[in-house]
C-alpha cells in the first residue's frame, strides 16, 4: 500500500529527476533520517556505489558529516550551506519535507553545480577567501595553525551526533569551554575544532600540556618573562603563551594537573585580562578565549580541596564530555577504516579492508586508550603482518586478550579477580616475611586474624 509519505518521496525524486543538470547531486532521507534516495550525481560523489547497498543507512554511516538529520530533528531548512567535498567546494540546499498536517516525514539536499550564472559571482567571492584564508594559515607556524576541524572527528553514533552539535555551539560563541574524557578520546582534536569554528580562527592557537611542564618553569610558560629577571634570563622579553595567544584561543591540557597557586593566578589573568610576566610589575592586557581539558574529575578534586572551586566554575560555562570508545556503538568500524586508510596512505602500500570477523573482534575489545589506541593498533597490524585483508587473526597477534574472550556474551568476572588478586598479595607478603605471619600482616594492613581468615580462605600456607 503507497502512502502519502511515498508519494511525496516520489514527488520530490521527479521534481529532482527534471533538475538534474542543474545540481551536482540530490539525497533524501526519512523520519529517522536514513538513506531513501541518493541521485546518479550523488553517487558519482561516493565513488559509485550501489544505491540498494545505501538506501535504508543512516544518512551518517553515509556521509559522515552530514547536517540532514539537523534538519530533520529540528524543522529548519538549511537554504544555502558552503561544503567541502573532497577536493571540490559545494553550494547545498537542505529542506525538511512534510505532511498534509504539518508533521516532518523527512528531508531533501542538493548541490547546485557551480557553473550556474548567477552563482559565478559567490563562487569568485568564495576563491578570494579561500585564497586569503590560504596566505594567512601559511603565514602562521605549523604549531600555530589549525590542525583538525570538526570533519577530522569520525562518528556516526548517537553519542557523536551530540558531540557535533556541542562542539558547533562552542564554536558560535566565545565562553570558556572544560573538555572532559578518558585519554585518547580526541580532546586536542576537539579543541582545534571549536578554534576553527570560531571568529578567532584566523588567529593563533596555544596548546599547552600542563603536566609536560615542570612546576617552576609553568607561570614563565604562562606569562612570559620579563628582561633580565633572573640569573641567565634574556636581555630581551620573552612572551609568555598567554601573549602569543592574544585575540586567539589558549588550550589548557590536563588542567587538572596545575599546581593550586599558579590557578590562582590563572583566574586572575582570566578576569582582569591581564597578565604580569616573571620579573615584571607592568601588566599587560590580552584578549584569549580558553579552552581547558583534563582526563581527571576535576569536581571532586574541587571536593578534595585539590582544585580551586572559583577556577573550576570559570572554566566550567561550557562542558563538553567526550564518549569513550565503548560507549560509541558501531564507531569502531568507521574509525578502523579510517585508520586502515591513513597508515596505507603513510607506508604507501594498498589499502587493507577489515573482515567482518576483524571488525567483530575489534568491537570486543573495552578500548582502555580509546580512538589513540585504536589508531595503534591498525598501525602495528600494518607492521607485524601481510594480506590484503585485515582479518581476525591479525587483531588477536596484537591483542591476544581478544582471543579468550567470550564469542556470546563477555562475563566480567569481579568476585574471582578480586580473590586471585588477594592470594597472589598474601603469597608474596609471606614470602617477604619470611613465613612470619605477624609480619605479613603489618605488610598487608591487615589484623593477624584477618590474615589468619583469608589464608583458610584461599588456602595459602
Amino acid at each position: 500500500m503507497t502512502t502519502i509519505a511515498d508519494e511525496r518521496f516520489a514527488a520530490a525524486r521527479a521534481l529532482l529527476g527534471m533538475v538534474e543538470g542543474m545540481i551536482d547531486g540530490a539525497t533524501l532521507v526519512d523520519r529517522e533520517s536514513r538513506v531513501v534516495w541518493f541521485s546518479e550525481g550523488q553517487l558519482a560523489l561516493l565513488g559509485k556505489p550501489d544505491l540498494a547497498d545505501l538506501v535504508g543507512q543512516e544518512i551518517e554511516r553515509v556521509i559522515p558529516h552530514s547536517r540532514m538529520r539537523e534538519v530533520v530533528e529540528t524543522g529548519h531548512p538549511h537554504p544555502l550551506d558552503i561544503i567541502q567535498y573532497g577536493d571540490r567546494w559545494l553550494l547545498v540546499t537542505r529542506l525538511p519535507l512534510r505532511d498534509e498536517t504539518g508533521e516532518i516525514i523527512g528531508a531533501i539536499a542538493f548541490a547546485l553545480k557551480d557553473s550556474i550564472p548567477y552563482l559565478r559571482p559567490i563562487a569568485e567571492r568564495l576563491h578570494q577567501m579561500q585564497s586569503r584564508l590560504s596566505r594567512m594559515e601559511q603565514a602562521f607556524s605549523a604549531k600555530r595553525a589549525v590542525r583538525f576541524t570538526a570533519e577530522h572527528i569520525l562518528g556516526a553514533s548517537p553519542a557523536m551526533r551530540q558531540l557535533a552539535r556541542l562542539l558547533r555551539r562552542a564554536g558560535e560563541v566565545g565562553s570558556a569551554v572544560l573538555l572532559l574524557g578518558e585519554t585518547g578520546t580526541g580532546k586536542e582534536m576537539a579543541a582545534h575544532a571549536i578554534h576553527a569554528a570560531s571568529k578567532r580562527m584566523s588567529r593563533p592557537f596555544v596548546a599547552i600540556n600542563v603536566a609536560a611542564v615542570p612546576e617552576n618553569l609553568l607561570e614563565a610558560e604562562f606569562f612570559g618573562v620579563a628582561p633580565g629577571a633572573f640569573t641567565g634570563a634574556a636581555r630581551q622579553p620573552r612572551p609568555g603563551k598567554f601573549q602569543i595567544a592574544h585575540e586567539g584561543t589558549l588550550f589548557l591540557d590536563e588542567i587538572g594537573d596545575m599546581p593550586l597557586g599558579l590557578q590562582a593566578k590563572l583566574l586572575r589573568a582570566l578576569q582582569d585580562g591581564e597578565v604580569e610576566p616573571v620579573g615584571s610589575n607592568q601588566p599587560l592586557r590580552v584578549d584569549v578565549r580558553i579552552i581547558a581539558a583534563t582526563s581527571r574529575p576535576l569536581a571532586d578534586m574541587v571536593r578534595a580541596g585539590t582544585f580551586r572551586q572559583d577556577l573550576y566554575y570559570r572554566l566550567n560555562v561550557l562542558p563538553i564530555h567526550l564518549p569513550p570508545l565503548r560507549e560509541r556503538a558501531g564507531d569502531v568500524e568507521l574509525l578502523a577504516s579510517r585508520f586502515s586508510e591513513q597508515t596505507a596512505a603513510a607506508f604507501g602500500v594498498a589499502i587493507r579492508p577489515l573482515t567482518a570477523a576483524a571488525v567483530a573482534r575489534l568491537e570486543r575489545h573495552d578500548w582502555p586508550g580509546n580512538v589513540r589506541e585504536l589508531a595503534n593498533v591498525i598501525e602495528q597490524i600494518y607492521v607485524r603482518s601481510d594480506g590484503a585483508r585485515i582479518e581476525a587473526d591479525h587483531v588477536a597477534d596484537v591483542l591476544p586478550s581478544a582471543a579468550h574472550e567470550n564469542e556470546a556474551s563477555p562475563v566480567l568476572d569481579l568476585g574471582g579477580a578480586v580473590a586471585r588478586l588477594e592470594r597472589s598479595m598474601i603469597a608474596d607478603a609471606l614470602q617477604q616475611a619470611a613465613g612470619n605471619k605477624r609480619e605479613a600482616a603489618r605488610f598487608l594492613g591487615l589484623s593477624r586474624s584477618s590474615l589468619y581468615a583469608k589464608i583458610k580462605q584461599y588456602g595459602a600456607a
